[in-house]
């Protein structure tokens, strides 16, 4: 089921996304919040007159870096011996169709392209058999990164935490294999990046395990899994798409920030 949290009248709710094609979707409502028990309230609206927001609110993105060989080579680095995590706030959440504001502290803004994982459930110290239990789903998003930032601060905390850092969107999409899916990221319609999720050097079990040996995990907190290689500049102007297989495409366009 994919689904998706918008705005209409002023109203925010969530809903299941029904149908194919742009022009044929629907919203069938959802009556509660999707991490619980829930129903369909029946009542259905066109996805085109609502405003698409970002999928879940997270408490916390835990992101993790260098998890594709080809990427921490590209960028002149070796593959860790332990998986690098790190945070991106709330305030960097955006949905599809906003936008993302170039921070007046880079000259190098880059997109990376990733498959974000939804936890739907409080948990902590899963074991590894249990950590499909404590995913809802899985949307697309993009570890936008100033790249000249994360190379001269040792901490990637503003290079990678800045305002409308992190889009996700369109839409969370709850039965999914996430092992080998098709990932891509095209900036003005020209291809970027282009990879596979079975490329990760570490599964979203191993990441799952590593992040709560440390940590609890809220329901609507996500994961970061880490971008294929091809990461690029981004420009005032461009439009970044972010694609995964099986979920959609995550869209936004790049402004000045004022």
């Amino acid at each position: 089921m994919r689904i998706a949290r918008f705005s209409i009248d002023g109203n925010v709710a969530f809903g299941a996304v029904e149908g194919d094609g742009p022009d044929g979707l629907v919203l069938d409502i959802i009556k509660g919040i999707p991490y619980a028990e829930f129903e369909l309230s029946g009542t259905k609206v066109p996805l085109s007159k609502v405003r698409l927001l970002p999928p879940v609110l997270p408490n916390k993105v835990v992101a993790i870096g260098r998890n594709y060989a080809e990427h921490a080579k590209e960028l002149g680095n070796e593959v860790p011996d332990v998986p690098v995590a790190f945070f991106k706030p709330t305030t960097s959440v955006i949905g599809s169709g906003d936008a993302i504001e170039y921070p007046s502290f880079s000259n190098e803004l880059h997109h990376e392209a990733e498959l974000a994982v939804v936890i739907g459930r409080m948990c902590r110290e899963v074991p590894r058999e249990r950590v499909k239990d404590v995913v809802f789903g899985y949307t697309c998003a993009n570890d936008v990164t100033a790249r000249d930032a994360q190379e001269r601060e040792k901490q990637w905390a503003r290079a990678k935490g800045f305002d409308t850092s992190c889009p996700l969107g369109p839409w969370v999409e709850t039965d999914l294999d996430p092992g080998d899916l098709t990932i891509q990221a095209t900036v003005n319609g020209e291809q970027r990046q282009l990879g596979r999720t079975s490329e990760m050097i570490r599964s979203i079990e191993d990441l799952v395990v590593h992040i709560t040996e440390a940590m609890t995990l809220l329901p609507g907190d996500v994961i970061l899994t880490g971008t294929p290689a091809g990461v690029g500049p981004l420009h005032v102007g461009d439009e970044v798409a972010v694609t995964i297989e099986g979920i959609g495409t995550l869209t936004n366009k790049v402004i000045k920030r004022g």
